[in-house]
C-alpha cells in the first residue's frame, strides 16, 4: 500500500481515494471510502485503454457480469462508471492479505486451513458459475484470506459461460502455473477450468510452492508443464491428495464439480469448516491490518488531524499497519512478530466518546482518535454486522488495556480447577469478539527435558514454575526466567505447592522430601522419615500435610523384602504425621492422587483406586478400576469420579456407587474436573460435557471444534480447556451454554497442552513452548 502520488486522482464518483493498493495491466487499484464510511477497492482503467472503444465495451460487459456476483465468498461490485472519462469499478474491500503473501510470510498452511480454504473457494466458484461467469484467473494473489473465510477477487479476464469472448482470438490470458491446459492451448474454457485452478491453488497452499514449477521458470516452461507434465504434489497431506489430483486432471470432463469439492471438504457445511480456520499468526495479522485500515484518512484529512491532535499512532497508519511482515524500527509490532519490551502491548486510549466499544468492534491505537462521527462511520465501513465478521471471526486480537469489565479467576475447589492459582493480581484486557482468540502477550521456548504431558503448571506470586531439570521459574509478566535450579526436579515430577513452598521428592535416591522456597528456589528444609523409610514420590497436598509414597524396609529380611506405604508429612515442620502400610496388590510405586477434605484418594498401576482418611491414614476402601489407571482421581462434594466406558460417581466414604452417566453411544470418558459444583469431562470422541455433580445429569454437551480439551480451568464465565491429542490446543468455552468462544493453537511440533491461571493471565504450555495470554 502506497501513498497517493501527484498524478493520482483524489476522488472518483462519490469515493474519496486514500491509498494506492497496486497496479496491473489495465490500470491502478486504489483504496477508497464512500461518504457513508464504506471502504472499497477501486480499479481505474488506464487513459490509453479508456480511449479504445472496443476495450471500453469489453470493460462495460465485465462490469455487467461482475455485478451479478455478490456471494459470501467473493468481493462484489458495489459501484462502477464504465462511461466516465476514466472508467472505474469499485468492489468491497476485504480485510485480509492474499494467499501469496501469507504463504511467503508463514509457509505452507496447516491441513485444516487448506481444507477450509478449499471449501470456501469451491463455494465461491459455485456463486461465480451460478451468475453465468467463469473466473479464468483463479490464483493465489486473487485469493484473499479474511477472518471469516476466503474471498475470490479480480474478474478482469472473466468471460460469460454463454461463450461470448472477452479477449482476442488466439491470445492466451491467465496466469501460467494456475490456468488449465485448455486455457494454455487457447481453447474454450468452461467452469471446469476454474476447478483446475482451484486444485493448483490448494496445492500451493498445502506445500508452499507451485505444483507446476517456481517463479524462476519461463512462462513457456510453465505452460508446457501444465499441458504435458504431472503436478508436483509431494508434501500434500494424504487426506487432500486424491481431491487435488482430481481437480488437476487434464480432461475437464473428469474434474469434480465445485459442489462435489464442497461436499468432500466440508461435509458439515462450509460455515462449520471456516470456524477458527486460520493459524493464529495469520489471524493476528488480519486484526492488525483491520485496525490500520479503519484508521486511515485521506491525505488532506490526515494533515488536518495531525494539526489538531498530533501525529497518528505508530503502527496503525500506513504503511506499517498494512504491511504483512515485521514492523520497522520504532513502530508498534504486528502481532505474531514480537511485542514491546516487557511483553505487554502498549496501552490503548479509546476514542473520545467511545470509552466502551461494542462487542466485535476494533479497539484502535494509543493516540487521540479522529472525530467520533468518522469513527462511527468506520465501524459501518464493511456493512454493519459484516464488519464484525470481517474483523473478528477467528482472528487473534491485539490487546491493549482499557476500562472494560474484566473476568476474574477463581481458585481451588470451585477455584478454577487443576493448575489454578489464587493470584490476587488483576489486569484488564479488551474482551475480543466471539470467535477471536487472544494474542499471546509473550512466548518463550524452554529446554526439551522440561516438558511433560501430565504435570499441571504451577503459578505463585507472579511466577510460573515449569517442571523439569532444571526447575525454572518464569516471570508471568515478561516470560523471563527469574531463577533456575538444576538437579532437584526430574522431568515429569509434579509440583506440590503450599505456603510459598514447593515440595519435591528426590525419587528415592536419598529417601527424602525437600521443601523449596517458590520465590527464590532456595531450599527451606528437608525431611527424612527414618533409616528404614525412604520417600519415593509425592501424591498430593492439603492445608496441613504433604502425602507421599514410602518404601518401608523396617521388617525386611533382605534387600528385596520390603513393603510400600503411604505417609503424611507436615509441611510446616517436615515431621511425619502418620504412616500406613499399603495392602498387598495395591503396593505399586506408580501412584497418582488428590486430596479433598478428609479424603486422600489415589490410583495405582495395578488398577486400584484407594481412599484413606487424611487425619489418620486409615484405609476406608479400595476397589478395582479396570485397565485404564493413568488418571489423577477427581474428588468433590464427597464423591470420587471414575472415568471409563461410563462416568461413575462413588461415595468417598463407602465406595458405593451414587450415579453413573452413559456416553450415549460415544466411546467413554476421560479425566473429569469439578469447578463451582459442575463436572467437566471430555469424551473419547472429543466432546466436552458439563454435568451436575449431585445428580449426574448432563447440563450441556459441546461438540464443536474444542481441540480435544481434557484439562479445565474457569475464569468468570469462561471455561478453558487444554488438549493433548492430535488437534491439541486451548479452547475457551462459555461455561453457561457450552458454546466455543475461541480456540487457539500454534505452529510447533508439540501437542502437549497445559494451562494455569495467574490473575487475569492464562498461562499456557505446549511441549517446550510457554505463553502468557489474556484470560478473557
Amino acid at each position: 500500500m502506497e501513498t497517493l502520488q501527484p498524478d493520482d486522482p483524489r476522488e472518483l464518483g462519490r469515493y474519496r481515494l486514500l491509498r494506492r493498493l497496486g497496479a496491473g495491466g489495465m490500470g491502478r487499484v486504489y483504496l477508497a471510502r464512500s461518504p457513508g464510511g464504506r471502504t472499497v477497492a477501486v480499479k481505474v482503467i488506464r487513459p490509453d485503454l479508456a480511449a479504445d472503444a472496443d476495450f471500453r465495451e469489453r470493460f462495460r460487459h465485465e462490469v455487467d457480469i461482475a455485478r451479478a456476483v455478490s456471494g459470501r465468498h467473493t468481493a462484489p461490485v458495489v459501484d462502477a462508471d464504465p462511461d466516465a472519462a476514466v472508467p472505474w469499478l469499485a468492489t468491497s474491500y476485504v480485510l485480509g492479505p492474499d494467499l501469496t503473501d501469507v504463504v511467503a510470510a508463514h509457509g505452507a498452511l496447516p491441513e485444516h486451513t487448506v481444507r477450509a480454504l478449499g471449501a470456501g473457494l469451491a463455494a465461491a466458484l459455485q456463486e461465480v458459475h451460478a451468475a453465468g461467469l467463469i473466473h479464468r484467473d483463479l490464483k493465489p494473489s486473487n485469493v484473499l484470506l479474511a477472518a471469516d473465510g476466503p474471498r475470490v477477487i479480480d474478474f478482469g479476464i472473466a468471460r460469460a459461460v454463454d461463450g461470448s469472448r472477452m479477449t482476442q482470438t488466439g491470445v492466451v490470458v491467465g496466469s501460467p502455473g494456475y490456468m488449465p491446459p485448455e486455457q494454455a492451448l487457447g481453447q474454450d474454457v468452461g467452469p471446469a477450468g476454474d476447478v483446475f485452478s482451484l486444485g493448483a491453488v490448494l496445492a500451493f497452499a498445502a506445500t508452499g510452492r507451485s505444483a507446476f514449477g517456481d517463479g524462476a521458470a519461463s512462462h513457456a516452461a510453465l505452460l508446457y508443464q501444465v499441458v504435458h507434465g504431472e503436478p508436483d504434489l509431494a508434501d500434500v497431506p494424504p487426506s487432500l491428495l486424491g481431491l487435488i489430483r482430481a481437480c488437476l486432471l487434464k480432461d475437464p470432463a473428469q474434474r469434480p464439480a465445485p459442489a462435489e469439492v464442497v461436499a468432500a471438504l466440508a461435509p458439515q457445511g462450509v460455515g462449520d469448516a471456516l470456524h477458527d480456520w486460520l493459524p493464529s499468526a495469520v489471524a493476528s495479522t488480519i486484526a492488525t491490518h483491520a485496525a490500520g485500515i479503519l484508521d486511515l484518512e485521506a491525505p488532506e484529512q490526515q494533515a488536518q488531524t495531525a494539526a489538531q491532535f498530533g501525529p497518528a499512532p505508530a503502527g496503525y497508519g500506513y504503511p506499517q499497519a498494512a504491511a504483512y511482515g515485521p514492523p520497522s524500527a520504532g513502530t508498534a509490532p504486528v502481532p505474531g512478530y514480537g511485542t514491546p519490551p516487557g511483553g505487554t502491548p502498549a496501552p490503548a486510549t479509546p476514542a473520545p466518546g467511545y470509552d466502551t466499544p461494542q462487542p466485535g468492534t476494533v479497539r484502535l491505537g494509543s493516540s487521540p482518535a479522529p472525530a467520533p462521527s468518522r469513527r462511527r462511520a468506520l465501524s459501518l465501513a464493511l456493512g454493519g454486522a459484516a464488519a464484525v465478521a470481517a474483523v473478528g471471526g477467528g482472528t487473534a486480537w491485539w490487546f491493549g488495556k482499557d476500562d472494560d469489565t474484566s473476568r476474574t479467576a477463581t481458585g481451588e475447589g470451585g477455584k478454577g480447577g487443576k493448575g489454578a492459582s489464587a493470584e490476587p493480581a488483576r489486569e484488564t484486557f479488551t474482551t475480543p469478539p466471539a470467535g477471536v482468540a487472544p494474542q499471546p502477550l509473550w512466548r518463550e521456548t524452554v529446554a526439551d527435558d522440561s516438558t511433560s504431558t501430565s504435570v499441571p503448571l504451577l503459578v505463585h506470586d507472579g511466577l510460573l514454575l515449569v517442571s523439569g531439570d532444571p526447575l525454572v521459574a518464569y516471570d508471568v509478566r515478561t516470560g523471563k526466567a527469574r531463577w533456575s535450579k538444576p538437579d532437584i526436579c526430574p522431568a515429569g515430577a509434579q509440583l506440590l505447592f503450599h505456603g510459598g513452598k514447593v515440595f519435591l521428592s528426590d525419587g528415592g535416591i536419598d529417601g527424602i522430601l525437600v521443601a523449596y522456597d517458590a520465590g527464590t528456589g532456595e531450599e527451606a528444609w528437608r525431611s527424612r522419615l527414618g533409616k528404614a523409610l525412604d520417600v519415593q514420590d509425592t501424591i498430593a497436598i492439603d492445608d496441613k500435610n504433604v502425602y507421599v509414597t514410602v518404601t518401608d524396609y523396617s521388617d525386611a529380611k533382605s534387600a528385596t523384602d520390603y513393603r510400600t506405604a503411604v505417609a503424611a508429612i507436615s509441611h510446616t515442620t517436615g515431621k511425619r504425621v502418620w504412616l500406613q502400610k499399603r495392602d498387598w496388590g495395591t503396593d505399586d510405586y506408580d501412584v497418582e492422587g488428590t486430596v479433598s477434605g478428609k479424603y486422600l484418594v489415589y490410583t495405582d498401576s495395578k488398577f486400584n483406586v484407594t481412599v484413606r482418611d487424611t487425619a489418620t491414614g486409615v484405609q476406608l476402601w479400595s476397589r478395582k478400576i479396570g485397565d485404564d489407571w493413568s488418571w489423577r482421581p477427581t474428588v468433590a462434594n464427597g464423591l470420587v469420579f471414575l472415568p471409563g466406558e461410563k462416568l461413575t460417581a462413588v461415595d468417598a466414604e463407602t465406595g458405593k456407587t451414587r450415579w453413573t452417566l452413559s456416553p450415549n453411544g460415544r466411546r467413554g470418558f476421560n479425566d473429569p474436573t469439578v469447578i463451582d459444583g459442575v463436572l467437566y469431562v471430555r469424551d473419547y470422541d472429543r466432546g466436552v460435557w458439563a454435568v451436575n455433580v449431585r445428580t449426574g445429569k448432563r447440563i450441556w454437551l459441546c461438540d464443536e471444534n474444542n481441540r480435544g480439551a481434557q484439562t479445565f480451568l474457569k475464569a468468570g464465565t469462561t471455561l478453558y480447556g487444554a488438549g493433548s491429542s492430535l488437534a491439541g490446543g486451548v479452547a475457551a468455552i462459555d461455561a453457561r451454554t457450552g458454546k466455543v468462544r475461541w480456540t487457539f493453537t500454534d505452529d510447533s511440533d508439540y501437542d502437549e497442552w497445559r494451562i494455569a491461571l495467574a490473575g487475569n493471565r492464562l498461562m499456557v504450555a505446549n511441549g517446550a513452548e510457554i505463553y502468557a495470554m489474556p484470560a478473557v
